[in-house]
């Protein structure tokens, strides 16, 4: 299976996403679940389960207010209300909405900036009430994703029984569709430029925000939606991993590693590439080589029917690297479902597969991270590839190349006399044996 990475622009001599089958086509799936189930409907307040739900997005702005909501009845189809004028966009330009029907005006307590003698929760348990008694579903169970607490009251003074709804769309997001693989595989292409800039771009003296600048600049140039992060680690800031980039400067031999999260149609990347800044250490060399080795075990693992057992198996435990437990571990071994958030299912780690296996499926798309601290006690190698199941195997979508450590910037040694520097694009490591190209 050759997972094809299109252009983003619509023509008319080439078949491309073909974006009203992707809408119809992730409906379908939330709606053959939710029969599947013992709900009577879904009720969302998730900015990524609202955009499966209906095709509709307003902004990241809105992505962690929770001011917006959507119900899909069993046997019916979604209502949502939305903020303001998008409702208007919505009736007017969302026509898989039906107008006026299903695009309706409403708002949610702003996270509790509405006074809470204004109504507001009242207003949006009413809303979802009427929704359901029109269908037939008051006495139902409703699934609710994630809900405030007065708008919980809310929905259980109107009489309804609220249960938890995430399985049921995180199920359904579980298996890509064909236009969602293209545009996960889009969205890691322009990671993949990204990256070709920040090689470019490494040297002594650049910052880790100055990085994280140019990465997003690079991305928003090609269109992403959103750069939800990027994690830029250098020098002692690697072993352990902070998780988050700062305003320290590079240095000769530094290690630096990087995570580019960002959102093409929403749909998200999580890749994180290693590089040495100048030169690397033996230490360096050896942790990526180890890194590399527990990626590419875990990769040669993935097929339809083997399971997130098999894949972690195969990973240290957390006490052969220097952490006391899998919790105190987490996220170092790992692995998780992509697409419109960073972290769906399936989930890979020591701390819950070897227990709670889940199976892997074609056309499941998830990120493989794995992490190795070098024995000089602060450096350490990072390495993630996203990949989709296929038939009799899986795919990487994630090209830019980490086979070998890559050095940035200049680099300096001596060859029969004075110190020379070449620039970086010549130079890499060969990590099968060390020797310096």
């Amino acid at each position: 299976m050759a997972i094809r990475t299109f252009g983003t622009n619509a023509v008319d001599w080439e078949e491309r996403v073909d974006l009203d089958r992707l809408r119809t086509e992730r409906l379908s799936r939330l709606k053959t679940h939710l029969e599947a189930s013992e709900l009577g409907a879904l009720l969302t307040f998730d900015f990524a389960n609202i955009r499966y739900m209906t095709s509709t997005h307003i902004g990241t702005w809105a992505m962690d207010k929770l001011i917006r909501f959507a119900v899909l009845p069993r046997g019916g189809e979604p209502v949502i209300w939305d903020f303001g004028s998008a409702a208007r966009h919505h009736q007017l330009y969302n026509p898989w909405l039906d107008g006026t029907e299903r695009a309706r005006a409403g708002i949610s307590t702003l996270r509790g900036a509405f006074h809470p003698d204004a109504g507001i929760a009242a207003d949006v348990a009413t809303k979802v009430a009427t929704v359901l008694r029109e269908h037939g579903l008051a006495d139902a169970p409703v699934g609710v994703d994630l809900v405030e607490m007065p708008v919980l009251a809310a929905l259980q003074a109107e009489g309804l029984t609220i249960v938890d709804g995430q399985q049921v769309f995180l199920e359904a997001r579980r298996i890509k569709t064909r236009d969602e693989i293209s545009l996960l595989a889009q969205a890691c292409a322009m990671v993949d430029a990204a990256y070709e800039e920040l090689y470019e771009f490494l040297r002594p003296g650049v910052r880790e925000n100055e990085c994280v600048g140019l990465v997003s600049k690079v991305l928003y140039d090609l269109g992403s939606e959103y750069v939800e992060g990027v994690n830029a680690i250098s020098g002692e800031r690697c072993a352990p991993h902070p998780h988050v980039y700062s305003d320290r400067l590079l240095r000769p031999g530094d290690p630096a590693f990087f995570d580019i999260l960002h959102s093409h149609l929403g749909y998200r990347t999580c890749y994180y590439r290693c590089f040495a800044v100048g030169s690397a250490s033996p230490q360096m060399r050896d942790a990526y080589v180890r890194c590399r080795e527990y990626m590419d075990r875990a990769i040669a693992l993935v097929k339809p029917g083997a399971t997130t057992a098999d894949i972690v198996s195969v990973w240290p435990r957390a006490e052969e690297f220097g952490f006391p437990d899998e919790m105190a571990a987490f996220a170092l071994q790992y692995g998780h479902g992509v697409g419109l958030s960073i972290w769906e299912k399936p989930v890979f780690s020591r701390l819950v597969s070897l227990d709670h296996p889940e199976v892997l499926e074609e056309g499941m798309v998830f990120a493989l991270e794995t992490y190795w601290p070098a024995g000089d006690g602060y450096s350490a190698a990072r390495i993630e590839e996203e990949v989709v199941v296929t038939a009799d195997g899986c795919e990487l979508i994630t090209k830019f190349p980490a086979e070998e450590l890559l050095i940035a910037g200049r680099r300096y040694f001596a060859a029969g006399g004075p110190l020379k520097t070449v620039r970086h694009a010549q130079s890499h490591l060969n990590t099968s044996n060390g020797a310096a190209q």
